[in-house]
């Protein structure tokens, strides 16, 4: 049995036939004629660069997100132009706790939240400033924001993720999921969609990759 990988692409024979000769780029399958069912599966393997992807999960522009610890569902925008993930909150501080750096904040969504919360520092984020908030005063071209870590479930799926902080309260939505974390969720977004996902509705809480 022979597979013919590609019509349009021959090569130069290499058999002495001289040159100007030339030949298909084939590959031959021998053995293929006794597992005859299992023939056109096995040409699809024989094509470069045809292999097993990782199976993506469609999401729309926007989806529901409900942040496990915090007890909050929230709706965010994906945007893979941004690479992090950016939830809005105030009054940031940084602390220590038991000599480990701490933040605390209060959530910049509404008047329901206004009690602090307080999350282990994962580190902080340099965050390029657009043109229109660039003070040349102060000379710096970039924010720091930290960054802290919270499981994210959207749809059937719980990530694990890192999120910097800011105020978002100018936005319409006060999370924002950057392209980093779209990988954790193997996303595919399609910004003809929005809350393709459904609602959060994820199993568990102890297993953040699967």
């Amino acid at each position: 049995m022979t597979c013919l990988l590609d019509s349009q692409t021959r090569r130069r024979s290499q058999d002495g036939r001289g040159p100007g000769s030339w030949t298909d780029d084939r590959v031959t399958l021998k053995g293929l004629m006794t597992l005859k069912p299992f023939a056109p599966f096995a040409c699809l393997l024989a094509l470069p660069g045809l292999g097993f992807a990782t199976e993506k999960t469609v999401y729309g522009l926007n989806e529901y997100a409900k942040l496990k610890g915090l007890d909050l569902e929230v709706a965010a925008k994906l945007d893979t132009g941004a690479k992090t993930a950016s939830l809005s909150a105030r009054d940031i501080e940084r602390f220590k706790k038991d000599g480990e750096p701490w933040v605390r904040f209060y959530l910049a969504i509404d008047d329901a939240h206004e009690h602090p919360i307080e999350r282990p520092l994962a580190r902080i984020s340099k965050i390029k400033r657009r043109a229109g908030d660039y003070n040349p005063d102060e000379g710096k071209t970039y924010t720091a924001r930290p960054v802290i870590e919270l499981e994210v479930c959207m749809g059937k799926a719980l990530r694990q993720i890192e999120v910097n902080l800011t105020d978002r309260s100018a936005f319409q939505y006060p999370l924002l999921i950057g392209s980093e974390a779209l990988k954790r969720f193997d996303a595919l977004v399609d910004p003809s969609l929005k809350y393709a996902a459904g609602k959060p509705g994820c199993a568990t809480d102890a297993n953040s990759d699967e």
